[in-house]
């Protein structure tokens, strides 16, 4: 099964995915077998992929965490096998895909809980959660099409759908590529009239549709107008009460590499003046480098 990894430097690669057929755990005649509800196998098959992931994670392998998510696909569909044949509640029959994609969404949550601290992104707007998501999985701006694509699908998004709309990512090569808030936000020096219509998100707004959009423009403000005029910016929009607003940049501050130019602005909007406004409550692991995260970082020493 060709499936695609992402490398360290950004871009993604092609592997292979072999799969090792055995006979179920209880020997049963394929024409005579009664079918099992999917409904009934669902939860088995979606533990079976946590417990797999779990194990994983606690064994201290070093592995992406596409890594993770394709180890679990062997034991979950074991469990769809031991079943096998599967029918939903109108006796069609379901496909071995169902079980893989079980699996992807069962361990994504598994990844949400062990690296994004105290946060439920299930209470994130569905294009933000899908942004977040992706930077999580696949800790890169560029990644295989069809990875994006299943992700979304997981919780409920179209990316096609929203590709023109909301200028989350491009297409490059097949793949996919966020784009940073410098791809998506309009300029606010220049006058409204003269400013990029294909740009969606207008920071000039008092109120924005994703909590994505306004995090990106609040960026961009801090970018061009500076600290100060930060501070009355998101007080105008009432983001120090918006808990989405405030759980989406703690996000965006976990899963983008301190490389980007977004966590980089995405820090400097976490203290200083700006987080006196937003009082946001993280840990200071937050601010370390990878592979650095038992060191105890003082907020004070990120502020300018």
């Amino acid at each position: 099964m060709p499936t695609r990894i992402d490398t360290r430097g950004g871009g993604s690669a092609d592997s292979t995915l072999l799969l090792t057929g055995r006979k179920p755990h209880e020997e049963r005649d394929p024409e005579n077998a009664v079918p099992t509800l999917w409904s009934d196998v669902e939860a088995d098959t979606r533990e079976a992929a946590k417990e797999a992931a779990r194990d994983l994670l606690e064994s201290g392998v070093s592995l992406t965490k596409t890594d993770v998510i394709i180890s679990a696909f062997g034991p979950t569909l074991r469990v769809f096998a031991d079943a096998y044949p599967v029918v939903d509640d109108e006796d069609e029959e379901v496909p071995p895909r169902k079980a893989l994609e079980t699996a992807r969404e069962a361990v994504t949550q598994i990844l949400v809980d062990e690296y994004l601290e105290g946060m439920d992104v299930d209470n994130l707007d569905d294009v933000t959660e899908w942004y977040i998501l992706c930077w999580l999985v696949h800790e890169s701006e560029t990644f295989a099409y069809d990875d994006g694509r299943q992700l979304g699908l997981g919780i409920g998004v179209d990316i096609d759908d929203i590709k023109r709309s909301t200028k989350t990512w491009r297409k490059s090569r097949g793949d996919i590529s966020l784009r940073g808030h410098d791809g998506r936000v309009q300029n606010i020096n220049e006058k409204p009239e003269d400013r990029s219509s294909r740009l969606p998100v207008d920071p000039d707004d008092l109120s924005f549709p994703r909590a994505l959009d306004a995090v990106h423009a609040a960026m961009h403000v801090y970018e061009k107008k500076g600290e100060a005029a930060t501070v009355e910016w998101l007080r105008e929009r009432n983001f120090d009460t918006d808990a989405q607003f405030k759980e989406t940049l703690k996000a965006l501050l976990q899963v983008l590499p301190h490389n980007h130019e977004d966590w980089e602005l995405a820090r400097d909007l976490a203290v200083g003046r700006t987080s006196d406004v937003l009082n946001l409550d993280f840990s200071p692991n937050v601010f370390a480098e990878s592979g650095d995260e038992t060191k105890q970082t003082e907020l004070g020493e990120h502020e300018n």
